[in-house]
């Protein structure tokens, strides 16, 4: 299937230095830009359309008011950021006046948003805020056999390579939107793969900051020591600029130019593993310094250790959360299984929250396993695998995860393949980011960098190298829309 909706594909698909372009020439105006998005989720994302991504939580009510003041204020010379004009889409469990901020959950309803912090930068930096995403709900951090990009409020994220395949999670919408044309940026969190998974498996950009660079400030959060809010776009050059929006940097000269290679860390789907090491000659031959190590793989115990740490946090972050946040409702954990029982022909239809309820066993921070499984988690993660792993190198690449699998809600979540790259940057706290890197039977498969803590300047300029050496031959395609798919 071509795109679905062609008339606004120029437009959905633009670069944010194209927009930017356009901005200053004249060419279109925000509002041009904002209206045309706008029939674009109507035509190819909303439910009940021939397509149905359904990617978007909700459209915000003022953007059209945003871009209209973001054109009278360039037309009046007024000083312009640098996403003057530019329409971003941030996740649902992100505050925003005039959205939602769900998280996906039924029992949030009614409750006012307040601008975080980061969306604060982003009005700041002239960015027109057009609306909100879907997303696994609560961060997919409810059940091991939750279906990623699955909600109560949202219902199920599709991928726009293929309707039936999963958008990956938790920041589902996010990467699905991006591919789809929806925005030329979205906004994800990440706890421990929510912004490399759909971004990997919507062929999209995305970047997870060190833990604490972007600011968490009304955030829905699982986990103080993981979490992170994280730019996702089309392109590096774009999800550099957003990157300093968010966190507040002036872009920094930063060179990428020795690789160490994770040999070991694959994701056990032969054709993309394959393409990796085809990937790696190709930086060789470009001229890039690469090495090839093993890492330390995370074993049952080290997943064991981080779940009890998430879990652990998870009472007590979600908690002080929901008693912060304005209006009646849910104010703890306890309080929010309690609700989930009491609707479960919503709140459950699909699967249960067996994760809440370890949590609450677990007694948070002061419960009889934090502090060892905590401590032992980042020795692990810190001075076993990833300093000795990197030790010589500016970045680690490995591919990230293998084409994205058949959506089933009936069953549960079926996760395919991934490489184990997720895991110890996320227990450290350090960056990571994934790009497209090719094409696999007709769905995308992604290449991840992990960087040094702070060091997202030097990932990015990774990436950036990585990009240039292959899209050389040729750029990257647009999703086929193809429903439903073979396999």
């Amino acid at each position: 299937m071509h795109d679905p909706h062609p008339s606004s594909a120029t437009l959905g698909y633009l670069s944010v230095h194209d927009v930017l372009l356009r901005l200053a020439a004249g060419g279109v105006t925000s509002l041009d830009l904002v209206d045309t998005l706008i029939e674009r989720v109507e035509q190819v994302d909303a439910l009940g359309s021939h397509t149905a991504v359904n990617s978007i939580a909700a459209l915000h009510d003022e953007a059209r008011g945003q871009a209209n003041a973001r054109d009278e204020e360039r037309r009046a010379g007024y000083p312009l950021g640098p996403l003057h004009g530019v329409p971003v889409l941030i996740k649902d469990n992100i505050e925003a006046r005039g959205l939602p901020g769900l998280a996906g959950s039924t029992s949030l309803i009614g409750r006012p948003s307040r601008d975080a912090t980061l969306v604060s930068r982003l009005r700041d930096a002239g960015a027109v805020i057009l609306g909100s995403t879907n997303l696994s709900q609560w961060a997919n951090i409810r059940s091991p056999r939750s279906t990623s990009g699955y909600s109560a409020t949202g219902g199920l994220v599709a991928n726009p390579w293929a309707l039936d395949r999963s958008a990956g999670g938790s920041s589902s919408g996010s990467g699905a939107a991006l591919a789809a044309g929806l925005a030329p940026l979205a906004v994800g969190t990440e706890t421990d793969g929510s912004i490399v998974s759909p971004a990997s498996m919507n062929g999209v950009v995305g970047l997870k900051p060190t833990v604490g660079v972007v600011p968490r400030t009304h955030v829905i959060p699982i986990s103080a020591s993981q979490d992170s809010p994280g730019p996702m776009g089309r392109h590096v050059a774009d999800v550099a600029v957003m990157f300093g929006v968010l966190a507040k940097q002036n872009p920094l000269r930063a060179d990428a130019t020795s690789f160490v290679v994770a040999k070991n860390w694959r994701t056990g789907h032969p054709a993309t593993d394959e393409m990796f090491d085809d990937v790696v000659a190709e930086l060789r031959r470009a001229g890039l310094s690469i090495v090839e190590r093993d890492l330390a793989v995370p074993g049952e115990s080290e997943g064991r250790d981080e779940l009890t740490v998430l879990l652990a946090e998870l009472v007590d972050d979600l908690g002080e959360y929901l008693s912060q946040r304005p209006g009646d409702g849910v104010h703890s954990l306890a309080e929010v299984i309690r609700y989930e029982d009491e609707h479960a022909e919503i709140e459950q239809r699909y699967f249960g929250h067996e994760f809440f309820l370890e949590a609450v066993e677990t007694g948070g921070r002061a419960g009889p396993a934090y502090a060892e499984s905590r401590a032992r988690n980042l020795a692990w993660a810190l001075t076993t695998c990833l300093e000795p792993g990197i030790e010589g190198s500016d970045v680690i690449i490995a591919p990230a995860y293998g084409p994205s699998w058949k959506s089933d809600l009936i069953v549960g979540g079926h996760p395919g393949p991934a490489s184990p790259i997720t895991g110890p940057p996320a227990i450290a706290g350090w960056p990571i980011l994934s790009l497209p890197m090719g094409v696999v039977e007709g769905l995308p498969v992604g290449l991840g960098i992990v960087g040094r803590a702070q060091g997202e300047w030097t990932v990015l300029d990774a990436a950036r190298r990585i990009e240039a050496v292959l899209r050389a031959a040729s750029p990257w395609p647009s999703p086929q829309w193809q429903s439903p798919t073979r396999g």
